[in-house]
């Protein structure tokens, strides 16, 4: 069928490393190499947010400033849900599934106390755990997750796009995973026509659908398709890039520690994005390189795009080695002539 349900579940029960506690919400049972492991991948990371929201409230003078010591909890909850998120997703796009995984139960935790059980918002961190599983192989784990996701959803009459878009991707990689394509191409469809409606067909975020989708096809032989779509994610890619690359051409005028303080303001790429943009790009630069017919033009189109990113993250060195050792000097547009430029007028500053 095309969706996964509730299974069965009890308080107390295990699977795999975790226990499910009330609600059929996972709990990690810790041993010291657990709690090693979720101190290096997280609780390092958010140990000193964590006391302001582990401290009792202290005794309000009035109404006042009771509901102002509400609203502040509530906004320092948001920001663990936030920060947990990202970095649990940063871990995914890196491979690094074991440690997403304490990051994802500390934004899945987070959400219940601040937006109760049965909300949308825990959607996302059902959704990154239900990813981590699947890359550890631990299929039925997965599917736990992503039947707490689904339900969730079905129950939620005003569920976001984006959202909807998010669960069919890990529908579509927890049967890839099976080894049943023809479902996991269906639900990777529906994961880019619902991320088209949310963001646009060209737009970064929906560009992992037809990763992922090329990723089934490419693994079923049909290499034409998956070329295709290959390619389809590089544009879109490579042409993110360049608009931010155009954003940042003013830091020309720019001192050098104006330029970075700006560069969150002015580039729009956050780690999880950086995470995501490498893995891909790299992925599809190795497939390019080892078909056995060559095309010097696509691959050089990733290898533009990585440099772009390097040059966007401040890692110049790199960014001009993939440009001078790795792109022949017929495949050097205008374009990575400029990119060049501007990499050796930054160079200095990372002396």
């Amino acid at each position: 069928g095309r969706f996964i349900f509730p299974m069965a579940a009890h308080e107390g029960e295990q699977v795999g490393q975790f226990a499910l506690g009330p609600a059929g919400i996972p709990t990690r049972i810790y041993d010291v190499d657990h709690q090693k492991a979720d101190w290096v991948s997280i609780h390092e990371k958010i140990c000193q947010l964590l006391i302001p929201i582990r401290t009792s409230f202290p005794f309000f003078n009035s109404e006042k400033e009771r509901k102002h010591g509400m609203e502040q909890l509530l906004h320092r909850q948001k920001h663990l849900v936030d920060f947990t998120h990202k970095v649990a997703q940063k871990f995914v796009f890196e491979g690094k599934h074991e440690e997403a995984i304490p990051a994802a139960l500390h934004s899945l935790r987070f959400s219940i106390d601040t937006c109760g059980p049965d909300s949308v918002e825990l959607v996302p961190a059902y959704l990154i755990l239900a990813e981590a599983s699947t890359g550890l192989g631990r299929l039925t784990q997965a599917e736990e997750y992503l039947s707490q996701a689904q339900w969730i959803v079905l129950k939620t009459s005003d569920c976001s796009n984006g959202i909807q878009s998010k669960l069919h991707r890990n529908l579509g990689l927890l049967y890839a995973a099976k080894g049943n394509f023809e479902e996991s191409l269906y639900h990777l469809a529906t994961d880019i026509y619902f991320a088209s409606c949310a963001f646009g067909t060209h737009d970064i975020s929906t560009s992992g659908g037809y990763f992922h989708m090329a990723n089934v096809f490419f693994r079923q032989n049909k290499m034409d398709i998956a070329d295709s779509l290959y390619t389809e994610v590089t544009d879109i890619w490579h042409a993110h890039f360049s608009r931010l690359i155009q954003l940042a051409c003013f830091s020309s005028t720019l001192s050098c520690m104006l330029f970075i303080h700006l560069k969150c303001f002015i580039l729009n790429i956050d780690e999880a994005q950086q995470a995501e943009a490498s893995q891909v790009l790299n992925a599809i630069l190795d497939i390019r390189e080892q078909a056995p017919k060559q095309q010097p033009a696509k691959t050089a189109n990733v290898v533009h795009a990585l440099a772009m990113l390097h040059y966007l993250i401040f890692d110049f060195p790199k960014a001009t080695f993939l440009i001078t050792k790795q792109l022949p000097n017929q495949d050097a547009s205008e374009a990575i002539h400029h990119l060049l430029k501007y990499i050796k007028s930054k160079l200095f500053y990372t002396k």
